[in-house]
């Protein structure tokens, strides 16, 4: 007989994992303990060597699903001893750590109980076991033991403790394990006279609600990270309501369906975009819509893709359940004003929500931490995600090297912050535009809770170079109280250092980095957004930038993409032709005004922007003169591209420069010639990559790199990014891609994070 000693790292709480120990050594026959720490899981067993190392194999072979093993580490001794095999309390160990679950979807077996008649919890909205439900937006502190979530003042009944306490029940130390009576309660309060009334305790409440819903009302739901707008999303007048009250012009909605197959009734759907839709995580799903679909137009103007998800609550499961009048699908958008935080909290729902909810689907199980919906799309048989929240956050990003405790800031549009501790990158659940008081609240919320889940109490602050931004603001002040060092870091580069970063680039070598965005502080003090860097985790070259031209107004030219066509026009030297739809947009008064203006320079910053460029383009061609959300007019350029043209603008290289007036004169040609606007649009997308192309071979001629990162949000550009991998592929690059954090600002604050920990070990 000898003894073992275990202890494992990664993913191993909430997710079934003691249990899964106590009944793997008990077939094995082995005596000892496992218990949770707050390092990890700790084991020990006696028993005979090669049962012992069977164990241990079995350990990683047979691990619970929602778990992830990212260290094992095995001695052996003499035996103890042991004459049982148990499941011991918990230890809590100072200044320990470890990765948490993020929120689960329900699984398989508790979706079968929820609408079993026989079963005890038959149409529970909160039925839950050690295989899923809430995780992250629920747990206060580690260890994840019930007295640490806010599942605590829920006492259990004798029927949910007998399984919380047995080990061989999947409900066994399911810290949110409930039933109907212990367990949270869930209810329907209208708005009755100004005033909101109490009615439709428990079950009727969901029927109450899928009433309302089918008579064309807005309904907020108390979810999983936060509320919910729901409306039928099939019926125009409702949808129209929603963006009206919700002050959402034109962004798209995203939508909740019953099942895989209503999904594909409505959207074409491939293997891989199945296997993300019902993954645990239930993201929202960037889908082509099928043209036979009576989801209303007006839940994604102008667009051919929509953002679907899955039930993934047993509230929403009930909610959607499909009857003969009910509708397909159902708006699922953020429960909050536009640019607002996600509302969360009963009272702050009442307060915040109740001029734009007919009634609220309410319950009393707390959200300790907001989080919204995921977003993510596949390319190329894998995910690119746009939006990581909810089921990934807060899922660390694993580093290729150690790094001191950081906290990085992020950005102010798709805020997140990252904190790191030993190898791993905790990257905060989305945050939002940091453009108000609300949302930086929230983002200092989050930052506290990250750092006391994490056990993380920062050596430096890094930050974005931007003087004004709120998070940056926020490092400042706090470094400075702190009497910590603040550590700029400039926005292209970091978005370059997130992308080496998720795909465990050392940094002993440098990368081509090819950061497009819209918007981004440089060094000499002008909006950056087209550069073409040589990069590693330390430092940054630039070889190449787009040509600057002037942004008249600032952000006055953003919401107005007609402003900047003009300006770009006039840098170029090409006269504004009054049948160009961007100058029709301004009468002969506000042409003269903005010319002045940018003769005399006032208030116009220069700028590398590919993003504005993009605007300029959709401008020119008629696509869109004014935005009401960021990039709207370059998406729906892109949506007209068509994929079958083959011709190409001509962009060149002029010294550190890449020039833009052949092609910017050749798409005005087009234009006066009638040349339909999809046409226009390919030959835009074909002529950028065709220049990428060029730039890349002679920076990788000059300097021997053959590894290039792509990073920023224009590389959400599908039709841009698929022609530039394609011929950047051709030419030999290995080409890295965001996988695992966004390729916008949502991921910025990765790239942040390890490069103020290069720096600072010098």
């Amino acid at each position: 007989m000898q003894g073992l000693r275990v202890h494992i790292t990664g993913i191993v709480q909430g997710v079934g994992f003691r249990p899964f120990v106590y009944n793997l050594a008990t077939r094995m026959k082995l005596k000892g303990w496992v218990r949770n720490t707050s390092a990890g899981v700790d084991i020990e067993a006696d028993g005979e060597r090669d049962v012992l190392d069977a164990f241990v194999k079995a350990l990683r072979d047979e691990a619970p699903t929602l778990s992830h093993i990212d260290e094992l580490a095995v001695s052996f001794g003499p035996a103890n001893g042991f004459r049982s095999f148990e499941i011991i309390h918990s230890e809590s160990i100072a200044s320990a750590f470890q990765p948490i679950s993020p929120d689960v979807a329900i699984c398989d077996d508790c979706l079968r109980e929820l609408f079993d008649p026989n079963d005890r919890r038959y149409r529970y909205p909160f039925i839950n076991c050690t295989n899923c439900g809430p995780r992250f937006t629920i747990i206060k502190d580690i260890p994840y033991d019930r007295p640490k979530t806010t599942m605590a003042p829920f006492a259990m009944c004798l029927d949910c403790e007998r399984e919380y306490t047995d080990p061989s029940n999947r409900r066994f130390h399911a810290q949110p394990v409930a039933c109907p009576k212990c367990g949270p309660k869930v209810w329907l309060e209208r708005l009755n006279v100004g005033k909101l009334e109490l009615s439709n305790v428990d079950g009727d409440a969901i029927q109450e609600t899928r009433r309302l819903l089918v008579e064309g009302k807005i309904i907020a739901v108390k979810g999983l990270g936060g509320f919910h707008l729901a409306c039928d999303a099939t019926n125009a007048e409702s949808v129209i309501e929603l963006r009206r009250r919700k002050l959402r012009v034109d962004k798209p909605f995203a939508l909740m369906m019953p099942d895989l197959a209503t999904i594909e009734r409505h959207c074409f759907v491939n293997d891989a975009e199945r296997e993300l839709l019902q993954s645990t995580a239930r993201p929202i799903v960037l889908l082509r819509r099928k043209s036979v679909s009576n989801i209303a137009k007006e839940v994604a103007p102008n667009q051919d893709f929509i953002g679907v998800m899955l039930p993934y609550t047993p509230l929403h499961y009930l909610l959607l359940e499909q009857t003969d009048n009910f509708p397909p699908a159902l708006v699922m958008t953020s429960g909050n004003l536009s640019e607002e935080p996600i509302a969360t909290d009963n009272d702050e729902a009442r307060q915040r929500l109740s001029s734009l909810a007919d009634a609220f689907l309410m319950h009393n199980r707390d959200i300790y931490i907001r989080c919204d919906d995921s977003v993510v799309r596949v390319f190329e048989k894998e995910i690119n995600p746009i939006r990581r929240s909810r089921g990934y956050s807060p899922f660390p990003v694993k580093l290729p090297f150690e790094v001191p405790q950081i906290l990085a800031t992020g950005s102010e549009l798709k805020n997140t912050f990252c904190i790191t501790n030993k190898n791993y990158a905790f990257l905060s659940h989305h945050i939002g535009d940091m453009e108000n008081y609300e949302t930086l609240k929230s983002f200092e919320q989050g930052v506290e809770h990250f750092e006391r889940l994490f056990r993380v109490k920062p050596e430096a602050i890094a930050y974005d170079l931007h003087p004004n931004y709120l998070a940056t603001r926020y490092a400042l002040e706090r470094a400075e109280h702190d009497n910590l060092p603040a550590i700029g870091v400039q926005h292209h580069h970091a978005h370059i250092a997130a992308c080496m970063a998720e795909h465990g680039l050392d940094g002993s070598q440098p990368v081509i980095g090819l950061s497009f965005d819209g918007t981004g502080y440089g060094e000499d003090g002008a909006i950056w957004g087209g550069e073409f860097l040589i990069a590693d985790y330390k430092s940054y070259q630039r070889p190449f930038h787009l040509r600057y031209f002037p942004l008249p107004g600032g952000d006055a030219s953003i919401k107005k993409p007609a402003r900047t066509a003009l300006a770009l026009l006039w840098s170029l030297g090409i006269e504004w032709d009054e049948r160009l739809a961007s100058a029709a947009e301004f009468n002969k008064e506000e042409r003269n005004i903005l010319r002045i203006q940018l003769e005399k320079k006032i208030n116009t910053p220069m700028t590398s922007s590919m993003g504005r460029l993009f605007d300029a383009a959709a401008a020119l061609v008629g696509v869109r003169q004014i935005v009401n959300y960021e990039g709207q007019a370059a998406i729906e350029f892109e949506a007209l591209a068509d994929p079958d043209e083959a011709e190409s603008y001509s962009f060149s290289l002029n010294q550190n420069e890449v020039e833009v007036r052949s092609g910017i004169e050749a798409l005005i040609k087009d234009v006066a010639s009638g040349v339909h606007t999809s046409k226009i649009s390919a030959r835009f997308h074909n002529g950028l990559a065709d220049a990428i192309r060029v730039t890349v071979n002679k920076i990788g001629e000059e300097t021997g790199i053959r590894e290039v990162a792509l990073s920023g949000g224009v590389w959400q550009n599908l039709t841009l990014l698929r022609r530039t991998l394609s011929l950047l592929r051709v030419d030999g690059f290995t080409v890295y891609l965001h996988r695992q954090v966004p390729t916008n600002d949502g991921g910025l604050s990765l790239g942040q994070a390890v490069i103020a920990a290069n720096r600072l070990r010098g």
